[in-house]
């Protein structure tokens, strides 16, 4: 079977986010979507090893923040790559709680929801929850990121327990990979945010440059093959 037929899928890029028992915990998540008008339902795709589908299904509610265009890599990779059983995730991020208990993260977001678990689908490594929006907030005006402008522009990898994970291509043109997330580094597009400019060799990077995804140092990184 030909999975790049799956790649014409169109995702966004979402915060979702889950509470129950008095802990909480925040994830990054692309397979979210409306099902219904009247009521207004949406279905959110979670991994079941990862502690955000824990909090779910204990909970009963989750929320969703819509990322803008313009959200960095570290701010991504943070709630992405990292596991909320060992890191506090909302550190430093602005939230608020929302009518389900649920916490809202407003940062790079331009709206969110919050939602009651009405029904669940298991999908194997997946549970589809499908979701009552009880709430709902516009934050500011703007452009949401995409999944395809999050990988083709911005150069972002996908951890392995997403539902659309596939490994890294093999190419060419001195790319580095990066062995901790898979984010690939384009000499072509450099690392603006990261203050590494375009048309940069991997080699002139700097000693103390970090993968903007995972914050893996550069050593971390092997030449793709």
């Amino acid at each position: 079977m030909d999975n790049r037929v799956l790649f014409k899928l169109s995702y966004g890029l979402y915060v979702v986010t889950a509470a129950a028992a008095g802990k909480c915990n925040g994830q990054i998540a692309n397979t979210l979507f409306q099902v219904t008008a009247e009521p207004a339902q949406v279905a959110v795709s979670i991994n079941k090893a990862n502690l955000t589908h824990k909090l779910i299904a204990e909970g009963g509610a989750f929320a969703a923040s819509v990322l803008e265009r313009e959200t960095p890599l570290s701010f991504i990779g943070g709630l992405g790559f990292r596991s909320g059983r060992d890191a506090d995730k909302f550190q430093g991020l602005e939230t608020a709680q929302g009518v389900t208990g649920t916490p809202l993260v407003f940062d790079h977001a331009l709206a969110w929801l919050d939602a009651k678990v009405a029904g669940s689908y298991d999908a194997g490594s997946h549970t589809i929850f499908v979701g009552r929006v009880m709430d709902v907030g516009l934050l500011r005006e703007g452009e949401p990121m995409t999944y395809d402008y999050y990988h083709q522009v911005k150069g972002g990898s996908t951890p392995r327990t997403a539902p659309v994970y596939a490994p890294s291509a093999v190419g060419l043109g001195g790319r580095y990979v990066c062995s901790s997330c898979g984010y690939i580094y384009d000499p072509k597009k450099g690392d603006p945010e990261g203050g590494i400019d375009p048309e940069t060799p991997f080699r002139e990077v700097r000693a103390d440059w970090k993968c903007p995804v995972c914050g893996a140092p550069k050593g971390a990184f092997l030449p793709e093959r």
